[in-house]
């Protein structure tokens, strides 16, 4: 395996301190035919990442020279602003935390995170979990410590320039041990051609595909020579193992499986779901500005940002009104209000939680169509029933089991032409991956109730109207993003 060290200048890591290549990010940037035929490992140890800068670049053209960088250039954007990386902070300070006890009590004012490894053992748990958000060789993590809380003030890079003598000489330690780390397991692997890695919960209530339906799945991928392997959430530093994964527990983008779906793009490993997709998709109050925008039909919808709205809500839209909270699934988080009282009381508690809501026009139907939709083309056709006695097609009990309403499968060819191209529509605004688009077909049109990255798909049902041709789709939606020329 061939790795690649990149400085900002000819000074600033000597050749010897590693058997690895060093060269500048400007030779590297000037000599696009350098490793040519190659798929080099590079570690960008620029001192500059901002914009435009000779390190951004130099991550830029290495994705499109089909080399794997760290750090991308999405982890320096992450890493350019503290709002945009914000949503890392509650999960990085609860590890944080558990360190105090081992560390006495105290923490220092910063600490410097090698290559995911920290000063000691004490920070292995805050280090993987800080290299598993930003994959960046060196990274300098600032500390505000009271008496019953640490929080971090900042995470940034941490350059070869600004090291001290002793940290240069541990970052040279981390780098040694980060390489010599197998790339892939050395356990005995089948034929295949690739090993796709199958993300799933075996305790999760609502999969979006059974274990039974990925197993079907996988015996059709081996006759396309691909081996399909279940991970779980422990899995995730053995991620970089396989060729591509496709996440098969429900998303969200605050816990796990959008670490998994970021640390697969920055592999440059095709996945489904891509984090864009998830952030897009999750939040129902984006969803519904970007159908908008873009012209795709949606039901009359007004932004609750505050009680003074709900007025307006229930003289622009009626009763009953659908209330939803953004980010929700499975038909948690929205509800049907009657009048204002019922309006008022929900929004009020809902509203201490979320900054906005969104109130819509509720259109009654006996069923949704669900149109998935992969790589922009349409994929299945199929009707949710609703549940028994209930308008969702998933009534959620107070007590007991969530009641799932029943399923009518169709061919594409007998789906109504509006219907399919409606979805497809909808699905392209957000991306080319796995789409399940929700509408509602009327009198008065289709309208697009939401678009889900992460929708079901079972062997007998969702694939009852294309039979195993969805499952021979799925798999080279992989293969062609992996056998693409200059990957």
């Amino acid at each position: 395996m061939t790795w690649v060290i990149l400085t900002g200048r000819q000074n600033d890591l000597d050749q010897v301190a590693t058997p690895h290549k060093v060269i500048t990010n400007r030779d590297y940037l000037a000599h696009p035919a350098l490793f040519r035929g190659q798929r080099p490992k590079v570690i960008n140890l620029s001192n500059n990442y901002g914009y435009q800068s000779r390190g951004y670049y130099a991550s830029l053209l290495a994705g499109s020279r089909g080399h794997k960088v760290i750090p991308t250039v999405e982890t320096m954007i992450d890493l350019s602003e503290r709002k945009l990386y914000e949503h890392a902070l509650p999960e990085l300070e609860l590890a944080l935390n558990k360190c105090r006890k081992d560390l006495g009590g105290t923490f220092p004012a910063k600490v410097a995170i090698f290559f995911g490894i920290g000063p000691s053992k004490v920070w292995d748990r805050f280090a993987k979990l800080l290299f598993d958000w930003f994959r960046a060789p060196a990274l300098e993590v600032h500390i505000k410590d009271s008496a019953e809380w640490a929080s971090i003030r900042k995470i940034g890079f941490l350059p070869l320039a600004r090291m001290t003598e002793e940290e240069e000489r541990i970052f040279l330690q981390c780098l040694e041990t980060y390489t010599n780390r197998e790339w892939r397991d050395t356990k005995g692997r089948t034929p295949a051609r690739y090993t796709f890695a199958t993300l799933v919960d075996p305790h999760e209530e609502l999969p979006p595909s059974e274990i039974s339906s990925l197993r079907y799945w996988a015996r059709i991928a081996e006759k396309m020579g691909v081996e399909i392997e279940p991970i779980t959430r422990k899995d995730l530093a053995k991620l970089a193992n396989y060729d591509a994964l496709f996440i098969r527990e429900t998303t969200s983008i605050s816990n796990h499986t959008y670490r998994f779906a970021r640390r697969a793009q920055q592999e440059g490993m095709p996945v489904i779901d891509d984090p864009l997709s998830m952030i897009r998709c999750t939040n129902k109050v984006y969803l519904n500005e970007l159908m908008t925008y873009n012209k795709v039909p949606v039901p009359p919808t007004v932004m609750i940002a505050g009680t003074s709205d709900l007025e307006v809500a229930a003289q622009t839209l009626g009763f009953p009104l659908v209330l939803k909270i953004p980010d929700s699934s499975f038909s948690r988080g929205v509800k049907k209000c009657g009048n204002l009282e019922e309006l008022t009381r929900l929004a009020t508690e809902w509203l201490e939680d979320s900054d906005l809501l969104i109130a819509q026009k509720f259109i009654p139907t006996e069923y949704d169509w669900r149109v998935g939709v992969l790589g922009g083309q349409p994929l299945f056709a199929v009707h949710y029933l609703m549940a028994k006695k209930h308008w969702q097609i998933v009534n959620h009990k107070a007590n007991g089991k969530p009641d799932q309403g029943g399923i009518k499968t169709f061919t594409l060819k007998e789906t109504p032409h509006h219907v399919v191209e409606t979805a497809v529509k909808a699905a392209r605004c957000i991306g080319d991956g796995l789409y399940g688009v929700d509408l509602k077909e009327t009198k008065d049109g289709v309208f697009v109730i939401e678009v889900n990255d992460n929708p079901n798909l079972d062997h007998g049902w969702e694939d009852s109207g294309e039979k195993d041709e969805v499952w021979v789709r799925l798999t080279q939606w992989f293969l062609d993003r992996l056998e693409r020329p200059g990957r």
